[in-house]
């Protein structure tokens, strides 16, 4: 006499693969907004930086020139040897794509591009 036995069934079903996916979406959808937000905050914070760097370096320059309130400079060549450059011999970039611009002795000499019109805004406090 034969005995049959019931054939056992490995695997998931369709319905247990698609409850995962869910989840899987589910919690990529609250990660990436998170992402998002922390990789612009560090972006505006190594440009901030960079403006910080900057604008000391304008300052150190115009202490050694003799340079009043107002007076202008030629940037980037004038700060570049107050500043500690790239490897290829440029002005740190700003992570986010902005270009930095100049400005007057004793104002907010460093500038970027980008300035308050991403948040957050890269522009020095």
């Amino acid at each position: 006499m034969k005995i049959f036995t019931p054939i056992a069934r490995n695997g998931f079903t369709l319905v247990e693969i698609m409850i995962v996916v869910a989840i899987i979406g589910l919690l990529a959808a609250i990660a990436v907004p998170n992402f998002v937000k922390a990789r612009a905050t560090s972006q505006a914070n190594a440009c901030i930086n960079n403006l910080r760097q900057i604008q000391s370096a304008v300052d150190q320059m115009a202490v050694e020139r003799g340079l009043h309130t107002g007076s202008t400079f030629n940037f980037p060549a004038d700060i570049t040897p107050y500043l500690k450059l790239t490897a290829s011999g440029a002005l740190p970039a700003c992570p986010a794509g902005g270009t930095y611009g100049e400005g007057a002795i004793g104002t907010t000499s460093a500038t970027c591009s980008l300035g308050s019109t991403v948040t957050p805004a890269h522009a020095l406090p």
